[in-house]
C-alpha cells in the first residue's frame, strides 16, 4: 500500500516541504533509506544521514534547517520521534487490518460471532464462544467452549484458549501463547503418588493486555486467574494458577510467578526473575533482573538479588562479594601472623 507525502503530512498534522505526491510504501531506519522508503530523524546524532539517505520522505523536527541540498521530500512536525510512533502504529493498523473468512475453519453453531472479524485458516471455535466485533483470529488459534473475547483483540497465529477463558477488549495475544490450561496443582498420597488436583477456575484477562510469544498463563484452581486491565507481558512467560497481576504492571521475558502471589499495580519487573508463591507484591515495586523474590515486598520498593533485598544495598554489598577471595587471603595471613605471635605452629 502507498501513501503520499500530504496524506502522510495530514495525518501527523505535519508541514510538506518538497513534492507532496512523492509516494512511499515501506518504512526504513534513515541511514538505510531506500527509495520509495520512509524515515525520520529526531536524534541529531544522526543528522549526517539526512544529507545521504536515499528515503523518498523524512520526518524531521520543525526546528530542523537543512545545511545543504537534503533528497528527501521533508515533513515538519513538532516531535519526529512521536510522529513516527503514530505512524508506526497506524501502519500496523492498516497491515493487520484483515477481515473475512479464510478456509478450512470449524465454528460450533452455538458461536455468537460479531462483525467485520477475521477468521484464518484453521481456527477452531467451540461451543457457545461469544467473539465480539472486529476480533482477529490469524491461522490455526484454537477457541475452547464458553470463551469470550471482546472487541478489537487480535489472537496471532497458534493462540490457544481453553474453556472458559475471557480476554477483554483491544488486547494483542501473540504467536503460541496458551491461557487457561491446568495450574499445577498435585495433591501427594502416603504411597508417594501424586493425583492431579481439578482445576475448576478460568483465565480473565481485561482491556488493552498484551501478551508475548509463548507466554502460558494456567486457569485457576477456583475462581480466577487474572491479568488486569493494561499489563504487557514478554515472551516466554509463566503465570500460575490463582497469580493475579495489577493495572499497567510490565513484565519481561523468562519470568515466573507461582501460584496465588497478588501482583500490585504499575509494577516493573525484569527478566529471569522467580517469584514464590502466596505472596503479596505492592504497587509500583520494581524488580531487577535475575532476582528469586522469597517473601511480601511493600510497595515502591526496589529490590534485587536471590534471595531479593533492597537493590541498593545489593550494589553496596556486591562491592563487598566479589572481592571474597581476597577477604580470605588476607583472613588466613591474619591467622597465621596471630599464631606466630602465639609460637604455635
Amino acid at each position: 500500500m502507498k501513501f503520499t507525502a500530504s496524506q502522510i503530512a495530514e495525518l501527523l498534522e505535519g508541514e510538506v516541504l518538497g513534492d507532496p505526491n512523492t509516494e512511499v510504501s515501506k518504512l526504513a531506519k534513515i541511514e538505510e533509506g531506500e527509495p520509495g522508503s520512509l524515515t525520520f530523524l529526531s536524534n541529531e546524532k544522526y543528522t549526517p544521514f539526512i544529507y545521504t539517505t536515499q528515503a523518498s520522505i523524512a520526518i524531521v523536527n520543525q526546528t530542523f534547517v537543512p545545511e545543504k541540498k537534503v533528497t528527501p521530500t521533508l515533513i515538519k512536525v513538532t516531535d519526529a520521534y512521536k510522529a513516527f510512533s503514530t505512524l508506526l502504529a497506524f501502519y500496523n493498523e492498516v497491515k493487520n487490518n484483515k477481515t473475512g473468512k479464510e478456509s478450512p475453519t470449524f465454528v460450533s453453531d452455538s458461536a455468537i460471532l460479531g462483525a467485520d472479524i477475521y477468521l484464518g485458516a484453521f481456527v477452531y471455535i467451540g461451543q457457545n464462544v461469544r467473539i465480539a466485533d472486529g476480533v482477529k483470529l490469524y491461522p490455526n488459534c484454537f477457541v475452547g467452549d464458553n470463551v469470550v473475547i471482546e472487541e478489537g483483540t487480535t489472537l496471532y497465529s497458534g493462540v490457544k484458549l481453553y474453556s472458559e477463558t475471557v480476554v477483554g477488549k483491544h488486547c494483542k495475544i501473540h504467536a503460541g501463547a496458551v491461557l487457561g490450561a491446568d495450574g499445577f496443582g498435585f495433591a501427594p498420597s502416603t504411597e508417594g503418588v501424586y493425583a492431579a488436583i481439578p482445576q475448576t477456575g478460568n483465565v480473565i484477562v481485561e482491556d488493552g493486555v498484551d501478551i508475548g510469544a509463548n507466554t502460558t498463563i494456567d486457569r485457576a484452581t477456583l475462581g480466577a486467574t487474572r491479568i488486569c486491565e493494561g499489563v504487557k507481558l514478554d515472551n516466554l512467560i509463566q503465570i500460575a494458577h490463582n497469580v493475579e497481576i495489577g493495572k499497567h504492571t510490565v513484565i519481561a521475558a523468562q519470568t515466573a510467578v507461582a501460584g496465588s502471589t497478588k501482583i500490585g499495580s504499575h509494577c516493573m519487573i525484569g527478566g529471569q526473575v522467580a517469584i514464590s508463591g502466596h505472596l503479596r507484591i505492592g504497587d509500583g515495586v520494581k524488580v531487577q533482573g535475575n532476582t528469586g523474590v522469597t517473601k511480601n515486598i511493600k510497595a515502591h520498593a526496589t529490590i534485587k538479588g536471590s534471595p531479593a533485598f533492597d537493590a541498593k544495598q545489593w550494589n553496596r554489598s556486591y562491592v563487598h562479594f566479589k572481592k571474597l577471595p581476597n577477604y580470605a587471603e588476607k583472613i588466613a595471613a591474619f591467622e597465621k601472623e596471630i599464631k606466630a605471635l602465639k609460637g604455635e605452629q
